[in-house]
């Protein structure tokens, strides 16, 4: 069963495909080799990367977060200034300290191998792990995924079939859906709105209490990751020299006689979103949103609709993020929200089209409006490439995100007041971006070898 707290998870950034997956695999890859009983007599480790986690790994961290992994890093507990400290020494000393294991000789040059000309069969995104004893011989390894979102699966895991195409299918009773269409019939027939019946099915996992206090969770990381991107100035890493804008753009604001009102709706909802997307940029404190690279604009809606003047209306927060994290399951169960698979209509486009339902449910809309602006959200962000330029999570990234808010929150009044007749389903427009992504070339796909990966740097 999918729960709201897959679809929204804190980890740091640039990438929850890049970053937050491989450090999972590392720390999961030395709890699997403990359990066998190869974990104490290991004297290397060995990590290849293979397609676009190769091809886009330094840019996007992933070296480091393989390392932090293998260290018992976890994405939702590190704080990012300890875990740069972590890795700068493991650099410098040549030692890693494995999770649960012992400290071992490690070569970065040696240990951490890029393999962009490896293609995976299975996902884009690979990794081979392995352990060796001391007479060189492997003592465990391992092929591990990371699918998008902080997601991560076995090759086993991704080539089995599965039992069902069910998104929920809750312990203790619950109501099961595989579409959008069955989930809004779900919800006439028994009278619910959305957000009502994905809170039913969370129910079955844990107290209401505590999913109330997960979500508020969730907010209060969006909320300070923001607060973080509009105080901090300064560079952002990596190489392209790329000024954090969100801190001169939220005074100017400020500043401005018509700081409220409604003709700088656009000005705010931008400065909100890059002010996220480049604390990701920096490796800062994040909420998959359902990706680190599409992080900024449910945060944004929500900063914008459901915490003015600071006074956050938690009732309407929360509504907003079952919705959209209901929205957000159909993605990932039906199609993909990893980048390296769909292209950034599935980072982005899934985000805008999460975004819009949720904000379409907090302005009282009818389970089928939801629906529509849920639609209306990805149909304008099909074909959308992932092409970042030098491999690093900014350009165009930062500036996508600002405009996927945009694009949401016009989604959602279109559904609301002036999109009587509805001619394309939500199952429909799921189904074309997995077509879409299917058929885009790999080169646009989180390979930095097309687009403005290319163009950008060649002019």
């Amino acid at each position: 069963m999918l729960s709201v707290f897959d679809i929204f998870k804190i980890g740091i950034g640039p990438s929850s495909s890049h970053t937050v997956g491989p450090m999972r695999i590392g720390k999961r890859f030395l709890e699997e080799a403990a359990a066998r009983g190869a974990l104490g007599r290991a004297v290397r480790v060995k990590a290849d990367l293979h397609g676009s986690l190769a091809l886009t790994g330094v840019g996007h961290g992933s070296d480091k977060a393989t390392i932090l992994g293998l260290m018992g890093f976890e994405p939702d507990r590190t704080d990012p200034d300890e875990a740069e400290a972590a890795f700068a020494a493991v650099r410098r000393e040549g030692r890693l300290a494995l999770c649960q294991g012992p400290e071992i000789a490690f070569d970065y040059s040696a240990d951490i191998d890029l393999r962009g000309d490896v293609i995976p069969d299975i996902h884009p995104n690979e990794m081979h792990l392995a352990l060796y004893g001391d007479d060189g011989a492997v003592l465990y390894e391992q092929d591990y995924y990371s699918v998008g979102g902080g997601f991560i699966a076995t090759a086993k895991q991704l080539s089995a079939p599965a039992d069902d195409d069910l998104i929920a299918r809750p312990r203790r009773g619950g109501r099961v859906f595989a579409s959008a269409a069955e989930l809004l019939t779900l919800c006439e027939r028994d009278g619910l709105a959305i957000h009502e019946l994905i809170l039913e099915n969370e129910d079955a996992i844990r107290l209401r209490t505590e999913t109330e206090q997960g979500l508020d969770a969730i907010w209060a990381a969006m909320r300070d990751c923001i607060d973080r991107g509009l105080r901090t100035e300064g560079v952002l890493p990596g190489g392209l020299a790329v000024s954090r804008r969100a801190p001169s753009l939220y005074k100017k604001l400020l500043e401005a006689p018509l700081a409220n009102e409604r003709e700088q709706l656009f000005d705010w909802l931008n400065v909100y979103a890059m002010a996220v997307n480049e604390e990701n940029a920096a490796g800062g404190r994040v909420v998959t949103a359902p990706t680190n690279g599409a992080a900024g604009i449910i945060p944004a809606v929500l900063k914008h609709y459901c915490a003015a003047e600071g006074a956050a209306n938690l009732r309407h927060i929360r509504i907003f993020l079952a919705t959209a994290a209901g929205i957000g399951m159909l993605y990932k169960q039906r199609a993909s929200i990893s980048g390296a698979e769909m292209g950034c209509q599935g980072e982005v486009g899934v985000a805008c089209s999460m975004a819009a339902g949720g904000l379409a449910a907090v302005w009282g809309g009818a389970v089928r409006q939801v629906e529509r602006a849920a639609e209306i959200g990805m149909e304008h962000n099909l074909g959308l490439t992932c092409d970042p330029v030098g491999g690093l999570v900014q350009i165009p990234c930062i500036e996508r995100n600002a405009i996927g808010a945009v694009k949401a929150v016009n989604a959602a009044r279109l559904a609301l007041r002036a999109s009587e007749s509805h001619k394309v389903s939500l199952d429909q427009v799921i189904e074309t971006m997995r077509q879409t992504g299917l058929d885009m070339s790999r080169k646009y796909k989180e390979t930095s070898e097309g687009g403005l990966a290319v163009n950008v740097v060649e002019c």
